[in-house]
């Protein structure tokens, strides 16, 4: 992850500028990630870098986006560019940041409730201790295509919120909002409590996702790469489900799984609609 901290700089006047002392900042890159954080409310940006030769439809949208929100924009020669962003792929353009602010549980219940289709129910996504940032980055990114209304993850043993998450996400990390969890059992208890419905992803299950009724409220649990639910998680689950498979392999990729079981209850939901 990279980040900065800002050391005190003495301006003309030879005053201090107090507000950047031991701020801890980020650089995220890529241009349609750095377009989606300016959009969306989910992180706060502090400037954005652009090549001095960068160039095009999405480049000129990043600019008008900084300028609609004030958020200061330098354009930059590639080697400072490149320097900034370290090991990041940038695409000519970067964007510095403070930490990502995870939200707490009932922050992120009250924000599925607001984000809900019209008519619809809640929708959450709980990942059972994913390790890839790129499985992370795209299912974040399925979730905001597909209507999921926050996703709560493990607050160790698992993959956090990233650079390399973001930019996996193509920038839906700017709309999905994300909460840390210590006990995932004792949050999907609560969760049952408020009438959720747990049902969990698993390959072996005897429930074909596409012939369930998710008009209801709805967490959809999703395991990790190598082990899939851990035993606990699969007991507490009210349904578990599998998507139908012919072939020699058998055998998704939990980001593909976990986009193909969204896409449903999307789908599904808006006809109802």
């Amino acid at each position: 992850m990279n980040k900065r901290k800002m050391n005190p700089k003495k301006p003309p006047g030879g005053h201090k500028k107090h507000e950047a002392v031991g701020i801890e900042y980020t650089f995220i890159g890529g241009r349609q990630p750095v377009l989606e954080a300016l959009r969306g409310s989910r992180l706060l940006l502090q400037k954005v870098y652009v090549q001095e030769s960068a160039r095009g439809q999405v480049i000129e949208k990043i600019k008008q986006a900084a300028a609609e929100r004030n958020i200061p924009l330098k354009h930059v020669p590639r080697d400072e560019l490149d320097q900034k962003a370290e090991e990041q792929s940038h695409q000519g353009v970067i964007a510095l940041t403070q930490p990502y602010r995870y939200l707490e549980i009932e922050e992120l219940l009250e924000s599925a409730q607001k984000s809900r289709l019209s008519g619809s129910y809640p929708f959450v996504l709980i990942l059972d201790h994913l390790q890839d940032p790129y499985n992370f980055g795209s299912l974040l990114r399925s979730a905001s295509c597909f209507g999921v209304g926050g996703v709560i993850i493990p607050s160790d043993r698992a993959c956090g919120v990233t650079p390399t998450v973001f930019k996996a996400s193509a920038g839906a990390l700017a709309h999905v909002p994300v909460a840390q969890a210590v006990n995932l059992h004792r949050e999907i208890a609560r969760l049952k409590k408020e009438g959720y419905w747990i049902m969990g992803a698993e390959m072996e299950a005897d429930t074909p996702y596409d012939q369930v009724d998710f008009a209801l409220p709805l967490a959809l649990v999703l395991g990790s790469e190598g082990q899939g639910l851990s035993r606990l998680l699969r007991e507490k689950c009210d349904v578990l489900l599998q998507v139908p498979m012919q072939g020699p392999l058998l055998s998704l990729n939990v980001s593909v799984a976990g986009g193909i079981i969204m896409s449903r209850v999307f789908n599904q939901r808006s006809k109802n609609l």
